[in-house]
């Protein structure tokens, strides 16, 4: 299903396909297409090119798979656990070259999911990003080290059936994609103030 941008101008037409379904198919993800996507997320931008990004793959009927489903909110399960794909995101918290904190590295993380999921759709997949899950649960089911932290969970997969979604994440579904517009997001001279450029 495409549910296309409403955008006020023109921008790559990956980002106008991408959207977070929950209606997922369970045919298998070509592992030659998830290669790629993994691939994106390799080549994202870092400071210092530290690359905080890690990442645990769950293949659906591998035990890796079971256990970041098991991880999920019972909201995500219903729907997140059909996925073919589900995937532990995590950054490291310190910097590599002096062992001190490093302040983006979620910034650079998500960066780092943000090509993922703009190469699913290039690949002919769809991808949903996750926060409803526990995150101690999965650092401990996974022995992720004290420098690490566990981000947040990325399913894909192809397009499922909508209609086998309970009746609120159907309607959720169904509805327009929306966003606030730029000038509630974007200003020039203070915070607020607006900008000649929207």
């Amino acid at each position: 299903m495409k549910k296309q941008t409403l955008n006020n101008h023109p921008i790559n037409e990956l980002l106008q396909q991408r959207w977070s379904p929950r209606a997922f198919s369970e045919k298998p993800v070509e592992k030659e297409k998830l290669q790629s996507i993994l691939e994106a997320a390799r080549w994202a931008p870092s400071a210092y090119n530290e690359q905080p990004w890690r990442f645990i793959v769950g293949i659906k009927g591998d035990g890796t798979w079971d256990r970041i489903c098991e991880t999920l909110v019972e909201w995500n399960r219903q729907w997140a656990c059909k996925a073919p794909v589900l995937i532990l995101n995590i950054g490291k918290k310190t910097h590599e070259y002096n062992g001190k904190n490093n302040v983006t590295f979620k910034y650079d993380t998500g960066q780092a999911v943000a090509m993922m999921v703009t190469e699913a759709v290039n690949q002919g997949l769809f991808s949903h990003q996750m926060s409803g899950f526990d995150a101690e649960k999965a650092a401990e089911l996974f022995n992720v080290p004290d420098d690490y932290q566990v981000i947040s969970v990325t399913a894909i997969g192809y397009y499922g059936n909508p209609d086998e979604l309970p009746e609120d994440m159907y309607k959720s579904e169904m509805e327009e994609r929306k966003r606030k517009s730029l000038k509630e997001l974007v200003f020039s001279g203070k915070f607020g103030e607006q900008s000649e450029w929207v």
